[in-house]
């Protein structure tokens, strides 16, 4: 009797199946080229750079030596240097950019539409041009000579010129000033189109009571402008991390390894000196890092924010 209810319940279950196959099937039929895809390029890459982290890894051979890579790296000067320098970028760039970019977009908004495109368009051009480019232009703008624009600036002012790519004082910082300048083209836009969002009753409200702009401000669209704002500080932190175009174009992680990011780092022990093992190595501490940072802010910044 229980062999039988079984195999009902099998049959049963096999007939669910197909009927589910015949009426949905054809969804997965698209997306099974994506997801092989996803497989091929990302999956496969990522399983074979794990493995990769714990082997000598060379050019015609391999052999693996376990932790050695990372006992190395926990030893090593030039890594710890390097975290260093990307831990200082992006604490000294993450803040202030969001900082600025409030600004602008709440100088922006109360503007009228056809003036309010202008100015994103304008801000979001940088976003959409080569990083490369952008580095040369800036490289350009930081010559030490009498030539580069920044030093122009700093004679009508009536300044001395600056070392500012030669110093090893002054050379971070110079990497900053660029998303100072000019990364906020996408952080503009987010904000204008949350401050959108904002019901207009809430500020009536406040113009009753005579609030202040600063009352404003504090009370209502800063407290409605979180979710936006951790999403800013979540990719700005990650893409800090990570920089690297203007570090190979400017500097080479110079002078005297003051400007050496982990991702330029990882770029040269993987392309300049072969050694992809200790380079995966490194590459997988950064995601770990990136990782628990991410996680870290969702835990205590996003308790009070409504999505």
């Amino acid at each position: 009797m229980a062999s039988t209810v079984e195999k009902k319940r099998s049959e049963g279950s096999w007939d669910n199946f197909k009927q589910f196959m015949k009426d949905y099937g054809w969804c997965y039929a698209f997306i099974a080229l994506p997801f092989l895809l996803f497989l091929v390029f990302t999956v496969y890459p990522l399983i074979t750079a794990f493995i990769m982290s714990f082997q000598e890894y060379g050019i015609m051979e391999s052999k693996f030596i376990g932790l050695d890579n990372y006992k190395y790296l926990m030893e090593n000067e030039i890594f710890w240097k390097s975290m260093k320098n990307t831990a200082i970028y992006t604490l000294g760039t993450v803040p202030v950019n969001i900082v600025i970019t409030l600004f602008l977009a709440m100088m922006i908004f109360p503007i009228n539409k056809r003036s309010q495109t202008f100015f994103k368009a304008s801000f979001y051009l940088p976003a959409v041009t080569s990083g490369i480019t952008m580095s040369l232009i800036w490289l350009w703008m930081f010559d030490p000579t009498q030539s580069g624009l920044m030093n122009v600036v700093l004679g009508w002012m009536g300044f001395d010129q600056q070392l500012w790519l030669a110093s090893s004082k002054s050379s971070l910082f110079s990497l900053m000033l660029m998303t100072y300048i000019g990364g906020h083209g996408s952080g503009v836009i987010l904000y204008l189109a949350a401050m959108g969002g904002i019901p207009k009753s809430l500020y009536e409200a406040a113009d009753i009571d005579a609030a202040s702009w600063w009352s404003k401000l504090k009370n209502i669209t800063w407290p409605l402008l979180k979710p936006t704002t951790l999403y800013m500080l979540i990719t700005g932190i990650i893409g800090s991390f990570q920089i690297f175009e203007a570090t190979y174009v400017m500097t080479q992680g110079g002078p005297n390894f003051s400007t050496t990011t982990i991702a330029y780092l990882i770029y040269q022990h993987a392309f300049e000196y072969y050694q992809f093992g200790l380079a995966a190595a490194e590459s997988f501490i950064l995601g770990f890092v990136i990782i628990v940072i991410s996680v870290l802010q969702f835990k205590y910044m996003a308790s009070d924010v409504e999505y």
